[in-house]
């Protein structure tokens, strides 16, 4: 029974979770605009291309971000998918990102780019490597721990997120 509880509350974590970062990613919530698509579509298939301002410096904050952004689907997944080898636990990661990516230019939300994918990669595959650590410490109550953690930071970012909206609409309009 206690299993199940974990269980069900690791999936509703990462319900919210999805649907916190497809708002993020999609809707740039939470500072959405009601004109999302700047009827633009653009694909960058260079990596680090479109990662430099004018001045010829990287820009990493963006790159930086995707990481951190991609981070608890590999955590998620893990927690989801324990028996699955590292091959099949980082696909998600990728196929989350591409998903992204294709909605992107299909209805020129954002500009679609080669180096999102691979960041958003890299933070689903250090979310692994994240799950695996805690995995060597925790042992068998990793999933507890985790839950708990990520019940913690969701309602924090909830929270936040929705202040941040709310000051955005209707503070600093």
């Amino acid at each position: 029974m206690k299993l199940q509880k974990q269980n069900t509350l690791t999936i509703a974590l990462f319900i919210v979770y999805i649907l916190l970062l497809t708002g993020i990613i999609l809707f740039k919530l939470p500072f959405y605009s009601e004109k999302i698509s700047d009827g633009i579509r653009v694909i960058n298939l260079i990596p680090f291309q479109g990662s430099f301002d004018k001045n010829g410096v990287i820009l990493f904050r963006e790159i930086i971000d995707n990481i951190l952004l991609f981070i608890p689907l590999g955590i998620y997944i893990c927690m989801l998918k324990s028996k699955w080898p590292f091959m099949k636990k980082a696909l998600p990661a990728i196929g989350l990102s591409l998903t992204f990516e294709v909605i992107q230019f299909i209805f020129a939300i954002g500009r679609s780019d080669i180096t999102d994918v691979l960041g958003n990669t890299l933070g689903g595959v250090i979310g692994i490597g994240i799950y695996a650590l805690l995995f060597k410490v925790f042992k068998n109550r990793t999933v507890k721990v985790v839950n708990i953690l990520a019940l913690a930071v969701t309602v924090y970012v909830v929270l936040h997120f929705a202040s941040l909206f709310y000051l955005s609409h209707f503070v600093m309009r």
